[in-house]
């Protein structure tokens, strides 16, 4: 076939062929790359339906996206040939690496290592490959383990043949479940990695029969000969993870491929460790990002209990100090994507990461943690925690304890006694206020009135809980922010919560923040507000939610190179949170550096285009210029994305049309709001703006009236909110910066 052009693809070398299939490198005419081109065999399926079967599979496979597996970009068919394009990996296959003689201890363990870690993102997805072999796993030349022919994967016993992929010594790698012709599930993969290690390791196969009956006899029936018989130097404790791996009996192996991860990380630790953790020893100051924890439970319903585990471990070891730890945003933006650690490690400018997962099942819990050098993706400690729910304290306390060893962090013994400090001992209140932490940072209406519902229910089980009052406060203080509520019900209700969280513990940080924005941007008690947002940082400088509210008060005060100097730590601590980063351009808008503003406020939009806040803010900074046309674009996306009933983003949108001249919509909309604000709050301050644009006075400050009387907490912006250029002038603006205490 070489030469040839099948659909876009020119043909140019044939680079593989096994029972299933024949595989070329051909060029992607249609896109300019090369691909690897998989042909299958006519006779690998008999029937229409085993081809759509096989087409289902290859389509499942194609869903998987992680550095340690091949990338299949289709399937497709042309002139009644069937292939799967996939991406061209260069390298040796492991096959190849182990005829040059046995692989060094290490390497070997670090290669099933990254399978392992490839097989476990494939088995979350429900996907088994069934045909994990040393030819099937390549050594790219940049030194990435690549699991190969996943696009193989998974294919339905009703026509699975034996007799075709028999060919070479695949039946070697077989699980005995697999030579029964028995159904099978994702332990063959575990087999045929411990088959894959065994090999490395000795430098022959455990069965090795001349022909493949003779082989598929061995599996069943036959003991392998023992490691240390080639191998005298093999540690015992590396037999055991091989003789586990390869226990005939699937109930007798390990049942998920994340424990044969965790046994083989924890092993290397123990005999490689040493030479792992030097690159801390140099480091100015040890960092680490702590991502979601993948869910494995049955049901896959323990999302939020997953996220909250992350969370606690994150707000735990940010109380030690002498150590950099990223916070939830940044780490959390990685959830679910399967990027390669070292370029995650690289966005968040960390040294070391954690990752983990959970099953729970009823009482019952398992996690395991990984501890991850980020430069070179060697595991530096990994631990498995089998335990009842009641001990999920227990197992916090050790992840976090095992991270601060592994970089190690001194704790002086203050440190050291708020690390072990614990919120609650009642475990249905931490499963609820977890269940709350869950919903808040989704950030929509529907989700704080969802997590205060769960805040709630976890100051019922226990009132003494003073981060579940936090949590009614902070969802209080964001329905009130974006206008769902009246200030006085949203913020009177919020500072009741927070105030009662510091008679609990008057230490926590996250009460005195609360407190913060409160005195802000309902009582404006601007002392009152720096004071405990100075407390607030003194006691957890690493909060950087609190250095963003901090920025955006010092912003209202006029104090813009405080502000932004806040702004600039607040995102060194979460460099990739879209808030923050909205936040940033906010305040530069406020400084009137717009230029400045736009740059922060695309950035934040290269993040996520559909952040409603980044389009409201760069909609006000390209008004400022007198851009109009891209305002009303922004504002407009903004209203699309907020379902076209957000009363803050439908004010804007009208406040823009009245000072770009269409006073026809700025009025439609006016009565629009009015409408509207028989359901639910309205914003006065933006009804005065309207009313601004229109060349309404006497309108604009009437409403402003009602804004100041109604404590709108937009009020606080007076001093510095650039489209109120237009009312400056007159003495009525005066006086009511002077009753702010802003003049």
């Amino acid at each position: 076939m070489t030469g040839q052009v099948i659909s876009h693809y020119r043909i140019l070398d044939k680079i593989g062929e096994g029972g299933m299939a024949v595989i070329y490198k051909a060029e992607d005419m249609m896109l300019k790359r090369i691909v690897a081109l998989k042909f299958l065999r006519t006779d690998a399926f008999g029937s229409q339906e085993q081809k759509s079967s096989l087409i289902r599979e290859a389509q499942a496979a194609a869903s998987l996206s992680h550095p340690n597996i091949r990338t299949i970009y289709g399937i497709e068919e042309e002139n009644g040939k069937l292939f799967i394009s996939m991406a061209y990996t260069r390298g040796m296959t492991l096959k190849e690496r182990i005829r040059t003689g046995p692989l060094d201890i290490v390497e070997a363990v670090d290669i099933a290592v990254e399978v392992a870690r490839g097989l476990k993102a494939a088995h979350m997805k429900g996907i088994i490959h069934r045909d994990i072999m040393s030819s099937n796993i390549m050594i790219t030349e940049e030194g990435r383990v690549v699991i190969l022919d996943f696009g193989m994967a998974d294919m339905p016993d009703s026509f699975e043949d034996h007799s075709l992929v028999m060919e070479g010594d695949t039946s070697a790698y077989m699980s005995p479940e697999q030579c029964r012709g028995d159904a099978v599930d994702h332990r063959t993969d575990i087999w045929s990695l411990g088959i894959c290690l065994y090999e490395m390791i000795a430098g022959r196969l455990p069965f090795d029969g001349v022909y493949s009956q003779a082989v598929q006899y061995e599996i069943l029936n036959e003991d392998f000969v023992p490691l240390a018989a080639y191998r005298p130097e093999t540690p015992g404790a590396l037999s055991e993870i091989v003789n586990a791996a390869l226990a005939k009996n699937p109930a007798g192996r390990y049942q998920e491929i994340g424990t044969l991860l965790v046994k083989l990380v924890s092993f290397r630790e123990a005999f490689a460790g040493s030479a792992c953790e030097s690159f801390t020893a140099d480091a100015a100051q040890p960092s680490v990002a702590i991502l979601p924890f993948a869910d494995i439970s049955p049901e896959q319903d323990q999302e939020y209990f997953c996220d909250g585990i992350a969370e606690e471990i994150i707000n735990t070891l940010n109380k030690a100090g002498g150590m950099r730890v990223v916070a939830r945003t940044s780490s959390f933006s990685f959830k679910g994507k399967n990027e390669d650690i070292r370029e995650i490690g690289r966005k968040l400018s960390v040294g070391t990461l954690l990752e983990g997962s959970v099953r729970k099942s009823g009482k019952h819990v398992r996690i395991t943690a990984q501890l991850i050098n980020a430069e070179n993706g060697y595991h530096l400690w990994a631990e498995q925690y089998e335990r009842e729910m009641e001990d999920i304290f227990s197992i916090q306390d050790e992840i976090t304890m095992a991270v601060v060893n592994k970089l190690r962090v001194s704790l002086l013994g203050e440190e050291s006694a708020a690390m072990k400090k614990r919120p609650t001992e009642n475990l249905d209140a931490f499963n609820l206020y977890l269940m709350g932490r869950y919903w808040w940072n989704k950030r929509t209406e529907r989700s704080y009135r969802q997590a205060l519902e769960f805040f709630q229910q976890a100051i019922g089980e226990d009132p003494s809980y003073a981060l579940a009052y936090v949590g009614v406060a902070d969802c209080y203080n964001l329905l009130g922010w974006y206008g769902h509520l009246s200030p006085r019900e949203a913020f009177s209700k919020s500072r009741d919560a927070a105030k009662q969280a510091i008679r609990i513990d008057a230490e926590l940080p996250e009460a005195r923040a609360s407190l913060g924005w409160i005195s802000a941007n309902y009582d404006r008690d601007w002392a009152a507000a720096e004071k405990e947002y100075t407390k607030a940082l003194e006691l957890k400088p690493s909060y950087a939610s609190a250095h963003q509210w901090y920025s955006e008060f010092l912003s209202y005060m006029g104090r813009h190179d405080e502000a932004i100097r806040e702004a600039e730590i607040a995102r060194d601590l979460d460099p990739l949170s879209l808030i923050i980063e909205s936040d940033f351009g906010q305040v530069l808008y406020y400084a009137r550096d717009i230029e400045g503003a736009v740059e922060h406020l695309k950035k934040t939009l290269e993040m996520d285009p559909d952040f409603v806040i980044a389009h409201q803010f760069l909609a006000l900074a390209h008004a400022q210029k007198g851009m109009f046309g891209a305002a009303l674009a922004a504002i407009g996306r903004a209203n699309e994305l907020a379902g076209s009933r957000d009363t803050l983003v439908l004010s804007q949108l009208g406040t823009l049309h009245a000072f770009a001249g269409d006073h026809h919509k700025a009025v439609g909309l006016l009565e629009n709001l009015n409408a509207l604000s028989r359901e639910k709050y309205v914003s006065p301050f933006w009804i005065a703006l309207i009313h601004a644009g229109l060349g309404d006075s006497g309108g604009a400050f009437e409403w402003l009236e009602k804004a100041y009387n109604e404590r709108d907490h937009w009020m606080e912006t007076l001093k510095v909110l650039p489209i109120l250029d237009a009312l400056r002038a007159d003495p009525r603006y005066a006086g009511l910066l002077q009753r702010m205490n802003l003049s």
